[in-house]
């Protein structure tokens, strides 16, 4: 018999699991012949203009150890605060960069990396200017909805100090977990971007 619409029952909850990476990246997984590279890899090309960075960390659960099935994405301006989106309006981005990148964490540590340029300074949506930030989904076993933070660069301490979003947040040591440190490695600047998903110096998650 057909229930009543508003008896029907909810549906389970579904995780990302360990098939994700399937559907996202085949040939990560070794399934060949889907397309030729996994997409999301390469950000940048020989012609990308704009300051070349390395984005690199890794995602550990509450305990503090490595989550290794998960799979990251990052989105971001260009070099010059513009996004490569048909809903951008304040002028042409950059062609020969893609804003957009996707890779699983590493099996052996949970370690990811990727090779971008520095992003530009974007508007809030009250006209405000906000820090050059990178916004960072991350997907695993054991996670409902894909979670959604933000990385803000340690040498960027003015911007960051008056930063729209980072301003909602009172406490110094959870503003704390958005900032990447700033190394270097052959002469390319690198972003040290750890994310915590529970515990002790969790990472802010956001709402968006």
């Amino acid at each position: 018999m057909t229930l009543p619409l508003d008896y029907l029952p909810e549906s389970p909850s579904q995780t990302a699991g360990p098939y994700v990476h399937i559907g996202t990246n085949p040939n990560w997984v070794e399934i060949a012949g889907v397309w030729r590279d996994d997409l999301g890899l390469v950000l940048v090309g020989p012609r990308t203009r704009g300051e070349r960075i390395l984005i690199e960390g890794q995602v550990s659960d509450g305990a503090g150890a490595p989550v290794r099935d998960a799979l990251i994405e990052i989105w971001q301006a260009d070099a010059a605060g513009l996004y490569p989106s048909p809903a951008e309006t304040r002028g042409p981005a950059d062609p020969h960069f893609t804003g957009w990148g996707r890779q699983p964490l590493s099996p052996e540590d949970g370690t990811y990396r990727f090779e971008t340029v520095r992003p530009g300074a974007v508007p809030y949506p009250d006209g405000r200017m906000q820090a050059p930030h990178v916004t960072v989904w991350i997907v695993a076993r054991g996670i409902n909805i894909g979670l959604h933070t933000r990385l803000y660069f340690s040498d960027e301490r003015e911007a960051n100090a008056v930063d729209p979003l980072l301003n909602r947040i009172p406490e110094p040591d959870r503003r704390a977990t958005l900032i990447a440190e700033r190394g270097s490695r052959d002469g390319l600047p690198v972003f040290r971007f750890d994310i915590r998903l529970q515990g002790e110096r969790e990472t802010v998650f956001l709402d968006m």
